[in-house]
């Protein structure tokens, strides 16, 4: 049986590689496992046990780019559970987002005048802002686990997800932005023909589906970062006391 001591041998080393909690705890857990496996079948001390897994992941904690989720180095262990993570959740957020570029479409023809159009295009630009003020303000219990770390001086975030806090905020900025605008260049393009201005069609289109798109993507993040913490309260817990 691991003493508590032993234990919490295991999480600094790997809190010493670097990684998200909700990684760490679940890593924790594989090593554990391995390392009483090996002192039974081998019949060893916890040290030559703990040495022999700590070996055996030696590839798995080395330094590796992934300019996508961090400007800094990431462990590899990191890299291939986040981007399988986050693949899976940029493809729901693009498909949310090509329905919203179709009402955005929907809302060009429906619209009786260039101001009525206007009117739907901040309404519509503006439900993403409502969304993720709405998000903030009914979850201010977990605003402080949005910052980078708790008892860990800053040596890893609480959840893999939670790094994409930085784009929500770049994502409000520029969807404020984005409000402030008209859309009449699709208006025109689409209602007039008027292929004067194929560029500034292409912008007013595509800057705002993309924005959209990375809303929802921040979002899910937001929401799994949520969960993630609901499921590690017992290993966050003794942190808060």
């Amino acid at each position: 049986m691991m003493t508590k001591t032993q234990e919490n041998q295991v999480t600094d080393y790997l809190i010493f590689q670097q990684l998200p909690l909700d990684i760490l705890v679940e890593v924790k857990d594989h090593m554990i496992s391995q390392i009483a496996d090996i002192q039974l079948r081998k019949n060893l001390n916890f040290e030559d046990a703990f040495l022999s897994v700590k070996k055996s992941w030696d590839g798995e904690f080395k330094m590796v780019s992934y300019f996508l989720f961090s400007p800094v180095e990431i462990p590899l262990i990191v890299k291939k559970i986040v981007k399988e993570k986050f693949n899976i959740l940029l493809k729901k957020s693009l498909i949310i987002g090509l329905v919203f570029f179709g009402i955005n479409l929907l809302l060009i023809y429906f619209s009786k005048n260039q101001e009525e159009y206007t009117i739907f295009f901040r309404l519509l630009n503006g439900l993403f802002l409502l969304m993720i003020g709405l998000v903030w303000l009914l979850n201010i219990k977990i605003w402080k686990y949005m910052r980078t770390d708790f008892k860990y001086k800053g040596k890893c975030f609480y959840t893999s997800y939670q790094q994409n806090t930085g784009l929500m905020v770049i994502c409000t900025i520029s969807m404020l932005q984005i409000v402030g605008k008209t859309g009449h260049y699709a208006y025109q393009f689409f209602r007039t023909q008027n292929t004067s201005e194929i560029a500034g069609t292409l912008i007013t289109q595509l800057v705002p589906f993309v924005l959209q798109t990375f809303v929802i993507f921040t979002l899910f993040n937001f929401f799994e970062h949520k969960k993630t913490l609901k499921r590690m309260q017992n290993f966050l817990q003794p942190a808060d006391n």
